[in-house]
């Protein structure tokens, strides 16, 4: 047994459970879950974050609003979600996001992604691809809490802002580099 093995008190040797991960992540799209879900977890991922002070003056001058309601990271491998891109409030796809990812998470967490496509022309682009890579193919502004626990606005006009939350409310200190939004056929 190696010592990582028993450092994480891992029932298996550490090599087998990075195999057991990359497969079990692996197989994540397969559960995929119906437009119906996607759309009502869709509904409340959107009236939590109204609920934080400032995210209304965002979703006022958006022009399309991708909402991935569960975004679970676990193992080792990445993290997967399903959403929807909203237009004039109402859902024109679905999508998926995937991240790579190396670092080890002993559980299973989930945190809520909402991408707001300011101006229409951010939007269009990313419309006409079948899959787009944060970093590569556009850039997302990740905006965070100032200090009155309050969506700060001096990101306002940036073509494309993203929001990361939680169970806690709006997460900070991350990246959204690497990630992969790709339209799924439902």
């Amino acid at each position: 047994m190696s010592p990582f093995s028993k450092a994480l008190r891992l029932p298996v040797p550490l090599p087998v459970f990075i195999v057991l991960a990359a497969l079990l992540l692996g197989t994540l799209p397969a559960h995929a879950a119906s437009t119906s879900k996607i759309n009502r977890e869709v509904d409340k991922a959107l009236v939590r974050f109204q609920q934080f002070d400032g995210a209304k003056a965002y979703l006022d001058i958006a022009q399309g609003v991708l909402v991935f309601p569960k975004v679970y990271k676990a193992g080792i491998g990445g993290e997967y979600g399903e959403g929807a891109l909203r237009v004039d409030g109402k859902t024109v796809d679905y999508y998926s996001t995937a991240v790579a990812s190396s670092s080890f998470q002993p559980r299973a967490q989930a945190k809520t992604l909402i991408v707001l496509f300011t101006r229409e022309d951010a939007l269009s682009q990313f419309r006409a691809s079948e899959s787009w890579k944060v970093g590569v193919d556009g850039a997302v502004v990740l905006v965070d809490l100032d200090a009155g626990k309050a969506v700060g606005t001096p990101h306002i006009q940036d073509p494309v802002v993203g929001f990361v939350f939680g169970q806690k409310g709006l997460m900070y200190k991350l990246t959204l580099e690497g990630a992969q939004f790709t339209r799924l056929r439902k």
